[in-house]
C-alpha cells in the first residue's frame, strides 16, 4: 500500500504558467521545511485533478523540481522530497555572499556520471590557449548573452572566477601614478586586492543609485590630466549597498569617464538575467569597458569560472596578463559547465537561486522593515545603513549571540568619514537558521538605536 502525501495541494501566485506555480510552490514548502526528506508528492493524476489543472504541467513542475534535486523519482513508486542538507550548526554566518544552495548530491552525481561517459582525455593531457578552449569561450559568451551582456568569443578570457579577473584588471591598469576610483562602500575583496598591489584608491560619494557623476567629475578633475584614472563599479545588485544604476545614471557615468579619458572595471556577478532597461556598461561603451562576470555566483560557489571581456585595443596585453597570474581553468569545471548550458540546468539553476533569493529578501524586509532601504534588486545580501560606530557595535553584538557579520571596516573605502553599515549576506544560511539571526539583528537593533529612520546617506 502506497502512503498518502502530506503535502496539501496549492499554486504559487507569483508565476503565470501553472507548471511554474506548481514548481514554486512545492519548492518553498520543501525549503522552508514543511516537506521533509523522503515523503511522497501526490500522484501525478490526482494533483491534476486537485488543482485542476492539465497532467502536461503537473509533469513539467515535477521535471523543474527534479533538476533542481529537490525530488528524485522511483519508477512504480512515485516522486519523493530529496535530502537537500540543510545546514546546521553553533554559529550563523552571514558574511559569506554565496548565492541560496540550489544543487543537490543528486543534481551533481548526475552531471558527473553524464560527464563520465563523454570522458575527453586530450583537455586533460595538454594546457589549453591562454584565453581558453574556444568552446568553453562560447559556452561562457552564450551564457553571458542571456544575462544580457552580448559579446563575442574572441573578445572574451577564461578566468578562475571573477577575483581572478579583476586581479588581471587590476595588474594591467595600475602602475606608477595611477588611480583606482571606487564608490565609498565597495566590494570588500576589491580593496583588498588594491592594497595588497599597491593600487592608490579614491572613494567617491554615493547616493541611493550608486556613485554619482558630479562626485566622479570632481574626483577625475581633481586627479589631474597627468593621473591615469580607472573606475571600478557594481552598476547592478552593488556590493554591499545593494543599489542599481537606472540607464540614466549609466549613461551619465560613461559621459564623465569619456570626458575625462577614464577606463571602467565593470563587475557584473549578481545579474540573474537580462534586463533591456538595464542595459550592461559594456554594452553601451565596449571600448571603454572591461567587464567581468562569472559562474560562482548565478550557479554554483565552486563553480570558479569566470569571464573578462575586454576592449579589443587591450586583448594582447589582457593575455600576457592573464598568463603571467595563472593559465589553468580546470577542464572538469569547464565541462560541467558546457553540459549544463546545453542541457538547460544552468537556466534551471538560475531561475530557482533568483527564486529563494526574492523570497529571502521578502524576509528580510518583513523582519527588519524600515532599517533595510527600499531596493527592488534580486540578490544575496541586504545593507543596514548607519554610522561607524553604530556598525561597529552592532557587529560585536551579533557575534556574542553567535551570528557572524560582514566587518564594517571591510567594505569602507575611506573609513575615516565615518558613514557606514552593515551588510548581512543572507543566501547560505539554512532557512530556520536565517529567519533565526535576523528576528536576533533586529531585536539588537531596536536596542541599539530604538530604530533606524531617515534616507540612505553615504559621504565621500
Amino acid at each position: 500500500m502506497r502512503l498518502k502525501s502530506p503535502w496539501k495541494p496549492r499554486l504559487s501566485g507569483e508565476a503565470q504558467l501553472p507548471c511554474d506555480r506548481l514548481a514554486a510552490a512545492l519548492a518553498e514548502d520543501i525549503l522552508d521545511g514543511k516537506l521533509a526528506a523522503g515523503e511522497r508528492l501526490p500522484p501525478h493524476r490526482d494533483l491534476a485533478w486537485q488543482l485542476g489543472i492539465g497532467l502536461g504541467s503537473v509533469t513539467k513542475a515535477y521535471g523543474i523540481l527534479e533538476r533542481r534535486g529537490l525530488v528524485h523519482a522511483l519508477k512504480g513508486s512515485g516522486t519523493f522530497v530529496a535530502d537537500t542538507g540543510g545546514r546546521k550548526g553553533a554559529v550563523i554566518d552571514l558574511s559569506q555572499n554565496a548565492p541560496p544552495a540550489v544543487m543537490s548530491e543528486r543534481l551533481l552525481s548526475r552531471t558527473l556520471t553524464a560527464l563520465a561517459r563523454q570522458a575527453e582525455p586530450a583537455l586533460f593531457n595538454s594546457y589549453p590557449p591562454v584565453p581558453g578552449h574556444v568552446r568553453f569561450r562560447t559556452g561562457l559568451a552564450r551564457w553571458f548573452g542571456r544575462l544580457g551582456t552580448e559579446t563575442g568569443p574572441g573578445r572574451l578570457l577564461l578566468t578562475g572566477g571573477a577575483q581572478h579577473a579583476l586581479t588581471v584588471c587590476l595588474s594591467m591598469l595600475s602602475g606608477p601614478g595611477s588611480l583606482l576610483l571606487v564608490e565609498a562602500q565597495t566590494y570588500p575583496c576589491l580593496l583588498t586586492l588594491a592594497r595588497y598591489s599597491g593600487v592608490r584608491l579614491a572613494a567617491v560619494a554615493m547616493d541611493h543609485e550608486g556613485m554619482e557623476p558630479e562626485a566622479l567629475d570632481r574626483a577625475l578633475q581633481a586627479a589631474g590630466p597627468d593621473v591615469r584614472a580607472s573606475v571600478y563599479l557594481m552598476p547592478t545588485m552593488q556590493n554591499p549597498v545593494a543599489t542599481c544604476m537606472s540607464r540614466a545614471r549609466r549613461e551619465d557615468i560613461l559621459a564623465v569617464c569619456r570626458r575625462h579619458g577614464a577606463l571602467i572595471i565593470e563587475d557584473d556577478v549578481y545579474a540573474l538575467g537580462a534586463d533591456p532597461a538595464l542595459p550592461s556598461l559594456t554594452s553601451l561603451d565596449p571600448e571603454r569597458v572591461f567587464y567581468i562576470n562569472s559562474l560562482s555566483k548565478t550557479l554554483n560557489p565552486s563553480l570558479r569560472i569566470g569571464g573578462l571581456v575586454v576592449p579589443a585595443a587591450w586583448q594582447e596585453r589582457a593575455e600576457a596578463c592573464l598568463y603571467a597570474h595563472g593559465l589553468m581553468i580546470s577542464p572538469l569545471s569547464c565541462l560541467v559547465m558546457e553540459h549544463w548550458i546545453m542541457d538547460g540546468t544552468a537556466q534551471t539553476i538560475c531561475d530557482a537561486i533568483g527564486e529563494e533569493a526574492a523570497r529571502r529578501r521578502a524576509l528580510a524586509a518583513s523582519i527588519l522593515g524600515d532599517a533595510l532601504p527600499p531596493h527592488p534588486n534580486l540578490g544575496y545580501h541586504v545593507w543596514l545603513p548607519m554610522a561607524d560606530q553604530e556598525a561597529q557595535a552592532l557587529a560585536a553584538a551579533a557575534r556574542a549571540l553567535g551570528i557572524l557579520v560582514t566587518d564594517p571596516l571591510a567594505t569602507a573605502a575611506a573609513p575615516e568619514n565615518g558613514a557606514a553599515g552593515v551588510r548581512l549576506c543572507i543566501g547560505a544560511p539554512a532557512q530556520a537558521e536565517l529567519e533565526s539571526a535576523l528576528k536576533a539583528i533586529a531585536g539588537l537593533l531596536a536596542n541599539l538605536r530604538g530604530a533606524i529612520a531617515g534616507p540612505l546617506a553615504f559621504q565621500a
